[in-house]
């Protein structure tokens, strides 16, 4: 499996997301010397029985994470995928992709021009036409759903070589116009006459020309995933201090990480519209001090859930 990510996120795990980033994974059924040599096998007993597949994760690597609105402000997420799947396949240049047998590519805020982002981000990066690809989204774990279908089918004998990875864009979301102005678009590609235009404008509000930013919430529950980590975070005892400790060494340790060389070799540098090269939303100058000053996020006043531990 190659796994390529490509992000720009607004929050995810134990650190603030307001980055973008991109990775791909490559996962292949091999051995550990077939997997080195991109040649892909189904293991079999000494009987030719057919036994299930071993799964090998031969690469992954990303673009850096970069705070919304900074290095990624004018890519959108194809583009971000396209960079990712780009660079993996750059790291292995005695692969042949036509190899490859399926690309998924998983994602959350979907731009309609690009609905399957995975095809329009592997064809630009030199995928063959002749490889499918497909979209998956499932909130913050669409990518990790990508890597468990690669698995999946391996395990299956139904492919031997699979791309798995992500991209997300919180520079470039798609915004639409409100409901009432929607329809009135979708009429007037009806109108005949010049003067029924005047018609579609009865009844229109001011209201409804503000527009319409994708909503972060579930739909079914209204309930943002913060609210619901504030509530898991209670039933299961999880004290504010202990996310704040948490948050705190996970920035801690990522600028270690980075100031030691430690995450080089996962980097695909971005070198347009302008040179990225690392991370830049990792705070290794956060103290305790910053992190308790933070009022609750998500469930006012009493939360324990805060834009920095979130």
């Amino acid at each position: 499996m190659l796994s390529a990510l490509g992000n720009n996120f607004t929050r995810c795990g134990a650190q603030q997301l307001l980055r973008s980033a991109t990775g791909p994974t490559l996962v292949a059924s091999a051995s550990p010397t077939q997997a080195q040599s991109a040649s892909f096998t189904t293991a079999t007993t000494a009987g030719g029985k057919k036994q299930p597949n071993d799964v090998v994760l031969v690469d992954g690597c990303r673009t850096p994470f970069q705070l919304s609105g900074t290095g990624y402000q004018d890519l959108t997420a194809q583009q971000l995928g396209t960079l990712a799947l780009r660079g993996l396949l750059q790291r292995h240049p005695s692969f042949d992709p036509s190899l490859v047998d399926e690309v998924v590519m998983g994602t959350v805020i979907q731009e309609v021009r690009t609905s399957n982002l995975a095809r329009e981000s592997a064809l630009a990066a030199g995928v063959p036409l002749s490889v499918p690809a497909h979209t998956v989204t499932q909130a913050c774990i669409s990518s990790n759903q990508a890597i468990a279908q690669g698995f999946a089918q391996i395990k299956a004998g139904l492919a031997n070589v699979f791309i798995a990875s992500g991209t997300e864009t919180m520079s470039d979301v798609p915004i639409r116009f409100s409901r009432p102005l929607r329809k009135r678009m979708i009429a007037a590609s009806k109108i005949r006459q010049p003067m029924d235009y005047l018609k579609l404008l009865k009844g229109i509000k001011p209201a409804d020309l503000a527009p319409e930013a994708p909503g972060i919430a579930e739909f079914s529950t209204n309930e943002t995933m913060g609210h619901s980590a504030d509530r898991l975070a209670t039933k299961f005892g999880v004290t504010r201090r202990e996310q704040d400790e948490y948050a705190l060494r996970s920035h801690h340790l990522a600028a270690k990480a980075w100031k030691d060389g430690l995450l080089a070799d996962q980097i695909v540098n971005v070198n347009y519209p302008t040179s990225v090269t690392t991370d830049n939303g990792v705070r290794g100058d956060s103290t305790m001090e910053k992190l308790s000053s933070l009022k609750p996020a998500f469930i006012k006043p009493y939360g324990t859930v805060t834009a920095a531990n979130a």
